[in-house]
């Protein structure tokens, strides 16, 4: 029996009498890769060493014992997946895993080698290990179908052990099916300057770029926020004579709307139009949420009217956009006309779209009704998950009833789902809400017990609670935490600038307000926002002093921070006659007029 050496990758073992008959001089494959008679020593086992340049150039031949036990030798770069292999043409493709729900099949053989890979083991452990298995052609399929179970698994880490292995060591020419795995993970992992040496290496072995290999390139960039590199992907498909697909722009849109950048995702959607790429249910769904999220939900309606007119047939899932677009603003009656149209249009709603509608009543600030829909979704036996829970803790925080927040907090242990940083945060928030200073305190010990550490929104919401009980030097101290531990952002010190405001402490406030403002342009730095401005504002109104607040109103503006509703009311409170009122009315109406909408949809 042949063993391989580590005891890691023991389940990998390959048994002589199945794929070996022994008639000549041993032969050993070990662990380490190298098949040994004697001494010799066929290739080395170093593989961090090298770079791409020097891996590619390794053209010795392999050695191996075929069924006969007969020495052969093989040309490491010519065996490559058999025809009609497995994978092939039906593989993984951007965006969607698999095409036509294609998932991997995994053999005993490629069961073992993902178990081990996934067990962390170094680098050079790996390698070693796959160069002991003899190269075949359903070595090919089982090696390309763990590399795709890893993704489906987000393990990006082992996907690249696995297919650096092809591409720099093993006797298989990698496909492009390959080499989009590794951008893939790459760009996950935000190191764009390796992605963009794979794709190098496509061009490089004469391997054609597909539309995933650009889709791809376009989402590392724009999760790394590198938007003009994102920019020359497109400008290079152009040159070449290759027209960017629907495929290609809707990585862009899915790239820039994970990022934020939603003003650069309507830019982008108005060129697909304009250059007629065709448009499609993905494109429409994901133009919904970059509206949604910017919380324009009547533009969402109109991106959804446009599809409906062209004929574009409407999934669960643009259904589900739109009805969280409108509860994200609380608008519980659109959110419901979408969801009856989405059973009208034979959609069965799932945990999303029941997620979707909880929302809705929860912004809105009616937990009854988010509590209904988690019931109606447990009686139509759709399970609820854990961010249902959530959302039913927040609408009960929001409404002040902490403890049926607490209760429901309760319940998603009990059905066995672990709190994450959010279910401790919204229960949190829901103590913070009543006051209930000392059960916050113990929700944060709780939280640590749990071996998670805060963010910068559990911590705010203990800045909340702090500020809301008056106990500003506890506010204080835990705000001068998060500045030297680098997590505190500008919502963490509007909370210290509205506290002062309403407790009268305007010189405080100044100070706070003049902290945002000198924090701005260094690394790491943040600028005051519309609620810092409005806070500040509200201290001045408090007492009345109408004059300082028009004056800090006229800052607001020239600094380019743009009035809300909130700046409005702000502005009024401080009125003293009705002189005032007229012209606060006056303001509000040229706000009003000279207000534009972020976006435009043509």
């Amino acid at each position: 029996m042949l063993t391989c050496l580590h005891p890691q990758f023991c389940r990998l073992r390959i048994e002589a009498s199945l794929y070996y008959r022994f008639t000549g001089p041993r032969w050993r494959v070990c662990a380490c890769g190298n098949t040994q008679q004697g001494t010799t020593t066929l290739h080395d086992a170093e593989v961090s060493s090298y770079g791409y340049g020097e891996r590619k150039n390794r053209k010795h031949q392999g050695a191996y014992i075929d069924k006969e036990g007969v020495a052969r030798t093989f040309d490491r770069k010519k065996i490559s997946r058999k025809r009609g292999g497995a994978m092939r043409g039906r593989g993984w493709k951007y965006g969607s895993g698999f095409v036509d729900g294609v998932f991997p099949v995994l053999s005993p053989m490629a069961q073992d080698i993902l178990e081990f890979v996934q067990k962390g083991t170094d680098v050079a452990k790996i390698w070693e290990s796959l160069d002991n298995i003899p190269p075949t052609h359903n070595l090919w399929d089982d090696i390309l179908n763990v590399a795709v179970q890893l993704r489906l698994n987000r393990q990006w880490d082992p996907i690249i052990s696995v297919c650096e292995w092809i591409v720099y060591r093993s006797s298989f020419r990698p496909d492009i099916i390959c080499y989009n795995l590794l951008i893939d993970a790459y760009g996950r992992k935000r190191q764009l300057n390796k992605a963009e040496s794979i794709y190098a290496a496509v061009l490089e072995a004469q391997c054609v770029p597909t539309e995933d290999t650009y889709a791809l390139l376009l989402r590392a960039y724009c999760n790394a926020r590198s938007l003009h590199r994102a920019e020359g992907v497109i400008s290079e498909m152009q040159e070449h004579g290759i027209p960017p697909s629907a495929t290609v722009y809707n990585a862009y849109l899915d790239g820039l709307l994970k990022a934020r950048c939603t003003v650069k995702a309507v830019e982008v959607y108005q060129r697909m139009k304009k250059e007629r790429c065709r448009t499609n249910t993905e494109t429409y769904t994901l133009m919904i949420n970059v509206y949604g999220k910017s919380k324009q939900p009547m533009s969402a309606m109109k991106i959804f009217n446009e599809m409906q007119s062209i004929g574009c047939k409407a999934n669960i899932c643009t259904y589900t956009a739109l009805v969280n677009a409108f509860a994200r603003e609380g608008l519980c009656e659109k959110a419901e006309e979408v969801f009856e149209q989405m059973q009208q249009a034979g959609h069965e709603p799932d945990v999303y779209a029941y997620n979707a509608l909880m929302e809705a009543y929860s912004r809105a600030g009616f937990p009854q009704g988010a509590s209904e829909i988690f019931s109606l979704m447990q009686h139509m036996g759709c399970e609820p998950d854990r961010a249902s829970y959530n959302i039913l803790v927040d609408a009960y925080g929001r409404a002040g009833l902490h403890r049926e927040a607490e209760a429901t907090f309760e319940s998603l242990k009990q059905q066995g789902m672990a709190p994450t940083m959010k279910s401790h945060m919204l229960l949190l928030s829901a103590h913070a809400r009543s006051g209930n200073v000392g059960r916050c305190e113990q929700v944060m010990a709780q939280l640590h017990k749990s071996g998670l550490r805060p963010d910068t929104f559990a911590l705010n919401a203990m800045l909340h609670a702090y500020a809301r009980a008056g106990r500003l030097d506890d506010m204080e101290r835990l705000l001068a935490a998060m500045d030297l531990a680098g997590s505190a952002d500008v919502g963490s010190h509007n909370v210290a600038v509205n506290a002062y405001a309403r407790a009268g402490y305007l010189g405080r406030m100044e100070a706070a307000f003049e902290g945002i403002r000198r924090r701005k342009g260094k690394k790491g730095g943040i600028d005051a926002d519309v609620v810092s401005w409005t806070s500040r504002m509200g201290g001045y109104a408090r007492k009345k002093e109408y004059g300082k607040c028009l004056e800090i109103f006229e800052e607001m503006v020239d600094a380019g921070c743009y009035p809300d509703a909130g700046t409005a009311k702000v502005l009024m409170a401080a009125c003293s006659d009705e002189r005032q009122v007229e012209q606060v009315a006056a303001i509000v109406r040229s706000m009003h007029k000279e207000a534009k909408t972020l976006f435009t949809v043509g």
